[in-house]
């Protein structure tokens, strides 16, 4: 919860590669509140008021999976709708004058979208929601320590974009970035 918070706060892409993270873990626990409070609360240096409020969050969070159908897979409707933000913030980008260093980006990943497509399964999706599954995969792999699908120049590809990206969008978000300005 409180970890949620602060990376909400300080750069969206890693709030959102959080949850995801979490969705699974509370899967892996299979939404069971005991397993929740002994692996996720109770090893937490904090009081008892705390480790209440924070097995009620993680409760909550599976609830959702719950309602949304996502108890086997799929991620939060609320992640979902961040991305499509961020889509839409990146389709901005490639039009407006302050997007100039994040389209130096965008152009760099773009011959490996349609790979990274066909290896993740996901033609469905937008370029930003695809490259947050890259992530997300690549941090799967490694944490399992498996030989990797998504291959790290791809993930060095998409990195800088999503990074870009998140910077951006925080600085919309707090008004330190104003995207229209210089534009004519």
């Amino acid at each position: 919860m409180d970890i949620a918070q602060n990376r909400r706060r300080e750069n969206i892409a890693e709030y959102i590669l959080y949850l995801w993270q979490l969705e699974d873990l509370l899967r892996a626990l299979q939404f069971s509140p005991e397993a929740v409070w002994s692996q996720l609360v109770k090893p937490r240096d904090t009081d008892e008021a705390t480790k209440q409020t924070m097995l009620t969050w993680y409760m909550e969070l599976a609830d959702l999976l719950r309602k949304e159908g996502k108890e086997q897979q799929g991620h939060l409707d609320h992640t979902l709708h961040l991305i499509a933000d961020l889509q839409n913030l990146h389709e901005q980008l490639l039009q407006l004058p302050i997007g100039e260093e994040y389209r130096r980006n965008f152009t760099r990943l773009m011959p490996a979208l349609p790979r990274l497509r066909e290896t993740l399964g996901k033609e469905d999706v937008s370029d930003i929601e695809l490259c947050f599954r890259a992530l997300y995969a690549a941090m799967l792999y490694r944490i399992k320590g498996e030989k990797q699908e998504v291959s790290a120049d791809v993930t060095a590809l998409v990195s800088p974009v999503v990074a870009e990206l998140a910077r951006i969008f925080h600085g919309v978000e707090n008004g330190e970035i104003d995207l229209y300005k210089n534009c004519e």
